[in-house]
């Protein structure tokens, strides 16, 4: 779908993405707000659009909106060449804009988007959906929740909560994790073929009274003074 994006816009939907910004942030972001040396792209306004279709800056919904958020290391290269060959000039350039050097406009903006997503053949999607995914991937990766809602630049943990719901590949990744800690705690030896830990007794070892051995036996009837009936 990147690749059927404009080349001027394919960053934006990396962004997107893998920054978790908005349409109205992306829309809004300015040069002075991209650091490719640190690597940090910086919220600091929105942009919104009036009824008669006029379009304005404004202040992030709340102070947590004002955000700072990491580009990941390899769209770095990739960026500086968006900023060189098709953004702004200026400190107060904007990064994105339009084929005539305009604003972004949802309207316009919409039908390019369509158009990406029929030449790709990927099914039908917002947007907006490109930050579901993003939060979806860093919750995945192990992100906590203060972590997400940085990202997200909300002030309340609700929203960021949708994306704790442990997937089935999160949940498998796990699984194989507790398997190779098992493979390594429980080595093969000799006939016992699932091993046994060392200092503990071998699976097959001959058991009475309830699965409980002779010497396990002894040691609690020692420790709790072996009162009938306990």
């Amino acid at each position: 779908m990147v690749d059927a994006m404009p080349p001027r816009l394919r960053m934006m939907a990396l962004l997107a993405t893998f920054t978790s910004l908005r349409f109205g942030e992306l829309a809004a972001l300015a040069r002075r707000n991209v650091d490719v040396s640190t690597g940090f792209v910086t919220v600091v306004e929105n942009q919104a659009q009036l009824s008669n279709g006029e379009l304005f800056l404004k202040d992030p919904k709340s102070a947590a909106g004002r955000r700072a958020v990491p580009v990941p290391d390899d769209l770095l290269d990739e960026l500086k060449q968006h900023l060189a060959e098709y953004a702004e000039p200026g400190d107060g350039g904007r990064v994105f804009i339009g084929p005539k050097g305009g604003k972004l406009r949802r309207q316009n903006f919409r039908k390019i988007w369509i158009k990406a997503l029929a030449d790709s053949k990927v099914q039908p999607v917002h947007f907006h959906d490109l930050r579901h995914t993003g939060n979806q991937f860093a919750a995945d990766d192990g992100a906590s929740l203060r972590e997400l809602m940085e990202r997200m630049g909300h002030a309340s943990p609700r929203a960021a909560m949708i994306y704790l719901h442990v997937s089935k590949g999160r949940s498998r990744h796990i699984a194989d994790r507790l398997s190779a800690r098992l493979r390594e705690a429980r080595p093969k030896t000799g006939d016992d073929e699932l091993g046994h830990a060392e200092g503990t007794p071998p699976l097959n070892e001959a058991r009475e009274d309830g699965g409980v051995s002779r010497e396990s036996r002894s040691d609690l009837h020692e420790r709790f003074g072996g009162d009938e009936g306990t």
